[in-house]
């Protein structure tokens, strides 16, 4: 049986077409889309459904990308509609929906046997691909928008099946084998950055502090220090002359995690990373951070989010998380902005700011909608 359903928007790199950043990716044939699933996702998914919008003429190029857990029966129709939902803010001219599981193909209570020669019996009832309930509940819903199905698949075991397919290609036990060698898709996956994750636990664990991480207690300490200069500082100085400090920390953490030979290998003193962390707690300083997102640092930064959220103990790492929950949507990885913006809302459930992003997120608004929101923000902020 499937967990909890996670349902949301998880659509990385390729997944919005209108961001300058996000390279525009035309794949060939179907066998092709379903090998490139883990790239559309930033993970390799398990006991997923996926609808894959397909835009441009045709339907010939790849949008948005939505997924969730496979749901028990009772909740199949729910999510059919929330998905499908999500999946048409992208205006698709169709749609691509892929199940992703390792079910074994199934016997239909109401499937009868097969008669055979007079006097010789019946054979068995033939089996069936798995989760055909769940996609019919899919292509409804879909067509309920005005959205068609252009192919339903089952991906599995290196594998896929055409759910309408009535060649023995895609019969039970019978499967296409996916497609090998480096994609388009995987391609550009590569060449943006991209570090493909073996699942969406295998993402989290990016930005999750080890429970054996030698380096925590370091940290922990570092952060307790910095607490106490930062409250001193703070009844000493005031909150604008703090927050500049804190700015300046930040912007010169950036700076040393720019990419190049000189970074490569440097890791942040938990002095400094403790600074950074007690610093995003002002919220003017936050603020100004998110504008990183929007200039030449962003990879910087978010390389910066992504380390202080690793690193940083329980209570700290809320701003950084929402911060690299920015980053990564900014430049259309859903995946990762969903777990950074889960390990925000854990760290402060009523934080204001990523449960707006969440809501966002959900919505399917897409990068270049929060780009603007973001500029629109800091001008009136410099403005006032």
């Amino acid at each position: 049986m499937a967990g909890p359903v996670r349902e949301g928007l998880e659509a990385p790199r390729v997944g919005w077409v209108d961001e300058p950043p996000i390279p525009v990716i035309r794949l060939g044939d179907t066998g092709e889309v379903a090998a490139a699933l883990p790239h559309l996702l930033g993970f390799h998914p398990a006991e997923s459904v996926v609808l894959v919008s397909l835009r441009g003429t045709g339907g010939s190029r790849v949008g948005l990308t939505v997924r969730a857990d496979l749901p028990p029966p009772a909740a199949a129709r729910s999510l059919a509609h929330t998905l499908a939902g999500k999946v048409a803010t992208d205006e698709p001219q169709a749609v691509l929906l892929a199940v992703v599981s390792g079910a074994p193909d199934v016997v239909t209570p109401d499937a009868a046997a097969v008669p055979v020669l007079p006097g010789a019996g019946f054979l068995p009832p033939a089996p069936e691909l798995p989760h055909r309930d769940l996609v019919h509940e899919m292509v409804l819903a879909l067509d309920a928008r005005d959205v068609p199905v252009r192919e339903a698949l089952l991906v599995r075991s290196g594998h896929w099946w055409d759910y309408d397919c009535p060649y023995p290609c895609c019969e039970p036990g019978a499967g296409t084998p996916l497609p090998g060698g480096a994609s388009p898709l995987a391609a550009a996956a590569v060449a943006g950055g991209a570090v493909l994750a073996a699942g969406r636990e295998a993402l989290a664990a990016r930005i999750t502090p080890s429970d054996d991480d030698p380096g925590a207690a370091g940290v922990a300490s570092a952060c307790l220090s910095a607490g106490r200069e930062h409250a001193a500082r703070l009844r000493a100085l005031g909150r604008a002359a703090v927050a500049a400090e804190a700015g300046a920390a930040v912007t010169a953490a950036v700076a040393d995690c720019r990419p190049g030979p000189d970074t490569a290998a440097t890791r942040l003193a938990d002095a400094r990373v403790a600074r950074v962390l007690w610093g995003l707690t002002l919220p003017e300083v936050r603020d100004r951070a998110l504008g990183l997102a929007l200039g030449e640092d962003a990879a910087a930064a978010e390389v910066l989010w992504s380390e202080c959220t690793r690193r940083a103990p329980v209570l700290l790492d809320g701003p950084p998380a929402t911060l690299l929950a920015v980053s990564a949507w900014l430049r259309g990885d859903g995946a990762m902005a969903n777990v950074a913006l889960e390990r925000a809302l854990a760290a402060d459930p009523g934080a204001a700011l990523p449960q707006l992003l969440a809501d966002g997120l959900a919505a399917c608004l897409p990068p270049s909608a929060l780009r603007a929101l973001i500029g629109s923000t800091l001008e009136q902020d410099a403005a006032g």
